[in-house]
């Protein structure tokens, strides 16, 4: 077999369009572009979202809302996670930093415990934030709820 003699299979290959090359070719003249226009004229290009002109969309239609940069965004963990969690573990007592080395927060989120399920023995939780049904829940068995400070810088 020699390497040089190969070639595609039959039909396999197209030869290309030439375009712009005289009257005989079928596509001279306008070469495909139509006629005149912005479209036809060389190096055109346009904007995203460009309409010929017209306003855009994204001009046409009204701005709503508000964004509060002091923001404070809550990663929610409920209590029977919790409880799970110091099952298989075995742990006494709960922080954003367990709970990051145990997968169920990232390492930035500030953490809110809510009150979906149940405490089955005293954890000394800390976190963020508590809502009232997980605080009442985890003093009721004993355990305490600790919340971290947080500062919140002011954006200038």
């Amino acid at each position: 077999m020699d390497l040089s003699k190969l070639k595609p299979a039959e039909g396999a290959t197209k030869k290309d369009k030439r375009i712009g090359r005289g009257q005989g070719s079928g596509r001279g003249g306008t070469s495909t572009k139509g006629h005149k226009g912005q479209k036809a004229q060389a190096g055109y290009n346009h904007k995203r979202g460009f309409e010929g002109g017209q306003t855009t969309l994204t001009r046409r239609l009204p701005k709503f809302g508000f964004t509060n940069p002091t923001r404070l965004e809550f990663k929610g963990i409920n209590l029977d996670a919790l409880q799970t969690l110091a099952e298989k573990k075995n742990l006494k007592a709960l922080s954003p930093e367990v709970l990051y080395a145990n997968g169920l927060i990232a390492k930035n989120d500030k953490l809110k415990v809510l009150g979906r399920g149940e405490i089955k023995s005293a954890l000394d939780i800390t976190a963020h934030a508590f809502s009232a049904t997980a605080k009442a829940a985890i003093e009721a068995k004993g355990g305490k709820a600790e919340t971290i400070v947080t500062v919140v810088e002011k954006k200038a």
